[in-house]
């Protein structure tokens, strides 16, 4: 089975991404989208992200027969709802979201006796909206299909091969195991970003523009990682919170003995974990998820 007529609801980063990247490599697929946003319909429309802007998530999906729901994770239901009664009863539903065993439960609920394939692309970036969107956004990233245990094999060859002729590396994983990984590799360095980049803008006796004047590399990236949109992060903690919160944990537990190595001058004990953690840094160089180069790569614009 193959898709032939593709529904994007939510034409931000991901969908906008979704929608440029069929058009680049699926030239063949019809797409068709919505935004709860008129400003952001308009946007994609002059910039081409779907084939067909509508005026209502029941009209973008009423021919699909692959709907991708690009919405902040807690919206994920309603959304559903939303779009229920238009749905073919043919069409597979999937959703780009960052926390996977709360969005099955959701769909389901919202589409009882519809297809649903969770999938996740590993990719984006700090920026939002309709202009932030480009074809690129899933070559040689990883994209996790989470796939319910009585999915029809073929429907999900399918969905992974739509992926993957969008540039992306396709994975199958259990949901929960998923929520668990991402709560150490995304989720927990967000909230980190966000914690950092709070306390300095707070601590007395620091200005704001003593903060922004003199902000190091390391500093100047975990502003990066904050800089991302608060409705979709404040989603995804509250939805894969038990993951979350057993991640800190052990965070708080490694960052409490690092303080004590600290405090008592252990410099064997620092040495031996930096040592270990610049290992994972060239580990991830080689699965090619990141760059070498200077400043990761990126141009004097940020990009990257």
């Amino acid at each position: 089975m193959t898709f032939q007529r593709v529904a994007i609801i939510g034409l931000g980063l991901l969908g906008g991404s979704v929608g440029l990247a069929v058009k680049e490599h699926l030239p063949g697929i019809r797409t068709s989208g919505y935004d709860a946003d008129p400003a952001t319909r308009a946007r994609a429309a002059t910039r081409g992200l779907v084939g067909t802007v509508c005026e209502s998530a029941a009209d973008a999906v009423r021919a699909a027969d692959l709907v991708v729901l690009c919405v902040p994770v807690g919206a994920m239901g309603a959304v559903a709802a939303e779009l229920a009664s238009a749905l073919p009863a043919a069409a597979v539903v999937s959703d780009v979201g960052s926390s996977k065993q709360g969005v099955a439960k959701a769909l389901a609920e919202a589409l009882p006796g519809q297809t649903i394939i969770p999938a996740h692309p590993v990719a984006g970036t700090e920026r939002s909206g309709p202009d932030a969107g480009f074809s690129s956004l899933f070559q040689q990233r990883w994209c996790i299909l989470t796939p319910p245990a009585n999915a029809d094999p073929a429907k999900v060859a399918a969905l992974a091969a739509f992926w993957e002729a969008l540039g992306a590396n396709v994975e199958l994983m259990d949901a929960a195991h998923h929520d668990l990984v991402l709560a150490v590799t995304s989720h927990l360095p967000h909230l980190i970003a966000y914690t950092i980049v709070g306390t300095a803008s707070d601590l007395e006796g620091v200005t704001e523009s003593e903060v922004i004047k003199y902000s190091a590399g390391g500093f100047r990236d975990f502003t990066r990682i904050a800089a991302s949109d608060p409705t979709m992060w404040r989603d995804v903690f509250l939805s894969n919170k038990d993951a979350v919160l057993e991640m800190l944990q052990r965070f708080t537990e490694d960052l409490t003995a690092l303080q004590r190595a600290i405090r008592i001058g252990d410099g064997d004990q620092l040495f031996g974990h930096f040592e270990r953690t610049r290992a994972i840094r060239r580990s991830i160089i080689e699965e090619g998820q990141d760059d070498a180069r200077p400043d990761f790569g990126r141009s004097d614009h940020g990009e990257g």
